[in-house]
């Protein structure tokens, strides 16, 4: 199913649900229809690219100015040649670092496979994107959209910046208003990690959008809304979350040496319960967004004690 919501300033919050557990209202791509300037923000994977391409027909998009990319996963960049071949006038901005996997998407398929199993079989297999659809920055930035570096999430992660919104992808990890509006002060608040994790290249990232001047008042969550409310203190929270999380990896696996991985990705969860509150506060989430946010949770964890692992090696 896919739901469109209006944000303003000519946004629309596209959902782009999956049949898997909980993948729904986590899954979505900004896209802002207007005369001036039309855009979409992570077009989502290949199994929506026709429901999106439908619902952007429905809010009137006539013409596509640009597909911006935050990073190349499949579940953020997948339908990308998709789109292209109804507004083949698009132009995709991403990371220097991601074209060549838009371009010959063969490895970031083998890759999703490891990763993802099943969830990238049902997310489907990305097509190859021209390479005379891809700009530089400088093409983007031109009509007003700042390119922001952000590695944490993944190494050729950007946020951008258009006005007043600042779009996050990954950067800041899962966002709900837990219903209570996107003003909220009391979010749910996830990381979202990499297999191979390096918790100073992510807090930089989080420094480096803090240090926007001015920071624009509505941040934009890949995973998933809008938050409206304080901005600084939202990213402050996150690049805090980090850090606590690593810490309480660390703290559990010494305080109960040799556990199995999975008993004591376990443990560090229930221990992260009773350390965060943006974490704890998932206990109000549906039974099954609770499961799929339990399986992203192990999927983070498995970065974080890599990252400590490889420090103590």
């Amino acid at each position: 199913m896919t739901r469109d919501t209006a944000a303003g300033d000519g946004l629309h919050l596209i959902d782009l649900d999956q049949p898997l557990p909980g993948q729904r209202r986590f899954i979505s791509c900004w896209a802002r229809v207007a005369d001036d300037l039309s855009y979409v923000v992570d077009p989502g994977p290949p199994s929506t690219g026709d429901a999106l391409v439908a619902a952007l027909e429905r809010l009137g998009l006539e013409r596509l100015d640009f597909i911006l990319l935050t990073h190349v996963h499949l579940d953020h960049g997948g339908t990308t040649a998709g789109i292209l071949a109804r507004w083949p006038r698009a132009r995709v901005v991403c990371h220097a670092r991601g074209r060549e996997h838009l371009v010959d998407p063969s490895r970031l398929w083998e890759g999703s496979l490891a990763v993802l199993g099943d969830k990238a079989r049902v997310y489907g297999a990305p097509r190859p994107v021209p390479e005379a659809a891809l700009a530089d920055h400088a093409e983007a930035e031109a009509r007003g959209i700042t390119i922001i570096d952000t590695p944490g999430h993944a190494p050729h992660h950007v946020c951008f910046r258009h006005g007043d919104h600042l779009f996050l992808g990954e950067a800041a990890g899962t966002y709900s208003t837990l219903g209570q509006g996107d003003a909220t002060a009391e979010p749910y608040l996830r990381p979202a990690t990499p297999p191979r994790f390096r918790l100073e290249t992510a807090q930089d990232s989080l420094d480096r959008l803090l240090a926007l001047d001015p920071l624009p008042d509505t941040l934009h969550f890949a995973h998933h809304g809008r938050h409206t409310g304080d901005a600084r203190a939202l990213l402050a929270a996150a690049r805090a979350q980090l850090g606590l999380w690593v810490d309480t990896c660390r703290d559990v696996a010494a305080a109960r040496p040799g556990l199995d991985r999975a008993v004591l990705m376990d443990a560090i969860a229930a221990e992260l319960v009773a350390r965060d509150p943006h974490y704890a506060r998932g206990a109000r989430l549906p039974d099954d967004i609770r499961e799929r946010e339990a399986d992203f949770t192990r999927q983070t964890l498995r970065g974080m004690l890599g990252y400590l692992e490889e420090a103590d090696a």
